[in-house]
């Protein structure tokens, strides 16, 4: 069940200049590496936690439909279903009505009876659903400790810049960053 990323956030949790600020940084010159730092920072909180920080577009790839009707989603939180399409055993895409399906937008599901929707006609990839994940389209749309969270791991990398180096703890979250987003965390089993 491969999702693949169609369109990023419009923007980032923070700007580099309220970054800047926060970083007590007063000269242009590390605007680039902030800026890349923010975008590294926000991708790092949505791998650890599962969710989208921001509105995004997502494919989600499906071989068939499942046998419950129920389409469970690793990523979140789930904003709307764009479009939906099967393929036959030419490769030629047939559109499904989004309106076929429920969006539980709490839960991160998508349900619908697997007897009203058409099969698809090719045993790999045969689906295709476009999202759109994310708390929303604005910076304050986050909630708080993710959105903090962000800004705290920019700081941190800023700041031992040179220890990533030596490997130490790169694909580990900082303590206080981890337990500040734990409560946010998808668990999958």
């Amino acid at each position: 069940m491969p999702m693949l990323l169609l369109a990023g956030p419009a923007a980032e949790p923070w700007t580099v200049a309220d970054l800047k600020s926060f970083l007590r940084v007063e000269y242009e010159v590390d605007d680039a590496v902030i800026a890349s730092l923010l975008t590294a920072a926000r991708g790092q909180i949505e791998a650890a936690t599962g969710k989208m920080l921001l509105a995004q577009r997502w494919r989600l790839v499906l071989d068939a439909w499942p046998r419950e009707g129920r389409i469970g989603l690793r990523g979140g939180p789930l904003r709307a279903l764009i479009a939906v399409r099967t393929y036959d055993a030419h490769g030629a895409a047939h559109d499904v009505d989004p309106a076929c399906f429920a969006l539980d937008l709490a839960g991160g599901v998508i349900a619908s009876p697997r007897w009203a929707l058409p099969e698809p006609g090719r045993p790999v990839a045969g689906i295709e659903l476009d999202l759109e994940l994310g708390y929303g389209t604005a910076p304050d749309d986050i909630p708080p400790p993710l959105r903090h969270a962000v800004r705290m791991l920019v700081a941190q990398w800023y700041d031992n810049r040179g220890d990533a180096a030596s490997g130490a703890g790169s694909a580990v979250l900082p303590g206080g960053i981890a337990a500040m987003i734990a409560g946010y965390r998808t668990v999958t089993l």
